[in-house]
C-alpha cells in the first residue's frame, strides 16, 4: 500500500507540472501575443503569481475535489487515485503536443469518476444531487463541479464581450497613447488572474495527495501538508516556465489579432470568473475561462475576424476530455490492479 502511495503522489507532483505548461501557460497566452510583455517578462511573472496562489490560496478546492469519491478501502482507493492520475496526465501531454488548450481540471475529475466507476460502481461517485435545489453555498459533489464548469465558461464567453463592448465604448475618442496606462492595468489584471489560477490548479493536485496520505494511513484527517502545498508551488511554477508555448500560441494567436485592449478585457473577465469560483471551493478550468473570454472578445470586436473553426475545434477538446479520461482511467484501473 504504501509504495502505490508513493508513486500515486510523486505522479501528483510530475501533473502539477503538465499542470503548469497547460492551464498556466493559458494565463500569459493574451498578455505576451498582444504586446503588452515580452514573453520573458510575461512567463516570469506569471510563474511568480502562480506560486504566490499555491501558497496562499487556500484549500476549498482541495477539500471540493477530495470528496468527489465515496470509497471507503484505502488499498482500492490509492488504486483509483493512481490511475486517474495516469489518465490526467496522459491526456494533459497528448493535447500540449497538439497545441490544444485542454482542461487539466476535468481531466484529473474525468479520470476520477472512470477509475471510481470502474472500481466501484456508479455509488462511488458523490453525485450531490440532493442538494442541487439547496443554496449555492450548499451544493457539493459532481453537481457543484458541472455546475461551476457550465458557468464558468458561460461567464468567460459574455464577460469578454461585455468588457470589449464597454471598453470601445469607454476608449472611443481616446488617443493612442491610452495604451501606456491599459498596458499597465494589463499587467494588473495578469497578475490577479494569475495567482487565482495558481490557487484553483494547486489545489487539486493537493487534494488527491490529502486523499492519499489519508487512504494509506499516513493521515489521520483530511488536510494538506505544508510539505506538499510547497512542492506543488515549485512544480507549477517550473511547469510555467519549461513549457506552454504550444498553447499560447494557440490562444494569443490563431483565435483573431490580439491587441492590449483585448488581452486587459480578456484577463479581467477571467480573473473575475476564476476567482469568484476559486473562493467557492469549484475546480474550474482555467484554460476553457481564458479561451472563451478571448472568443467572446472577438466576437464583439468583429465576429468577422474569429477564427471560429479554432473555436470548434476548442469546443470539441472541451466536451471530450472528461469521457475520454473516463474510459482511459478505467483501461489503467484493470491494469494498475494487475500488479
Amino acid at each position: 500500500m504504501l509504495l502505490i502511495a508513493v508513486i500515486t503522489i510523486i505522479l501528483a507532483f510530475a501533473f502539477t507540472f503538465t499542470n503548469g505548461f497547460q492551464d498556466a501557460a493559458t494565463v500569459a497566452a493574451t498578455f505576451i501575443a498582444s504586446g503588452s510583455a515580452t514573453p520573458r517578462q510575461g512567463i516570469i511573472m506569471v510563474a511568480g503569481m502562480n506560486f504566490m496562489g499555491a501558497i496562499l490560496g487556500g484549500s476549498a478546492v482541495a477539500f471540493t475535489l477530495s470528496g468527489l469519491l465515496t470509497i471507503t478501502s484505502g488499498v482500492l482507493l490509492l488504486q483509483v487515485l493512481l490511475a486517474a492520475i495516469i489518465a490526467a496526465a496522459t491526456w494533459n501531454i497528448g493535447t500540449w503536443y497538439f497545441g490544444l488548450p485542454s482542461s487539466s481540471t476535468h481531466a484529473l475529475i474525468g479520470g476520477l469518476v472512470g477509475a471510481g466507476i470502474t472500481a466501484a460502481g456508479i455509488e462511488s461517485v458523490y453525485w450531490g444531487v440532493a442538494a442541487l435545489l439547496s443554496p449555492p453555498h450548499e451544493i457539493t459533489g459532481m453537481v457543484k463541479v458541472m455546475l461551476f464548469f457550465i458557468i464558468s465558461i458561460v461567464l468567460g464567453l459574455v464577460g469578454g464581450y461585455l468588457m470589449q463592448k464597454c471598453t470601445r465604448l469607454l476608449f472611443r475618442n481616446a488617443k493612442r497613447t491610452i495604451n501606456r496606462s491599459i498596458i499597465r492595468i494589463n499587467w494588473v489584471a495578469t497578475a490577479g488572474l494569475a495567482f487565482f489560477n495558481g490557487s484553483n490548479d494547486a489545489q487539486k493536485q493537493l487534494g488527491i495527495i490529502a486523499l492519499v496520505l489519508l487512504a494509506a494511513g499516513e493521515s489521520a484527517v483530511m488536510e494538506v501538508p505544508l510539505w506538499a502545498r510547497v512542492t506543488c508551488a515549485l512544480l507549477l511554477t517550473l511547469g510555467t516556465l519549461g513549457g506552454g508555448w504550444r498553447i499560447m500560441k494557440t490562444i494569443g494567436n490563431r483565435i483573431f489579432s490580439l491587441k492590449p485592449v483585448h488581452s486587459m478585457d480578456s484577463q479581467i473577465s477571467s480573473g473575475l470568473t476564476l476567482g469568484l469560483s476559486t473562493i467557492a471551493g469549484a475546480p474550474v478550468s482555467s484554460t476553457h475561462i481564458i479561451t472563451m473570454s478571448v472568443i467572446g472578445v472577438g466576437a464583439a470586436e468583429n465576429p468577422r475576424n474569429v477564427r471560429w473553426h479554432i473555436g470548434e475545434e476548442l469546443i470539441l477538446s472541451m466536451i471530450l476530455t472528461i469521457p475520454a479520461t473516463m474510459i482511459l482511467s478505467g483501461a489503467l484501473l484493470f491494469l494498475v490492479q494487475r500488479f
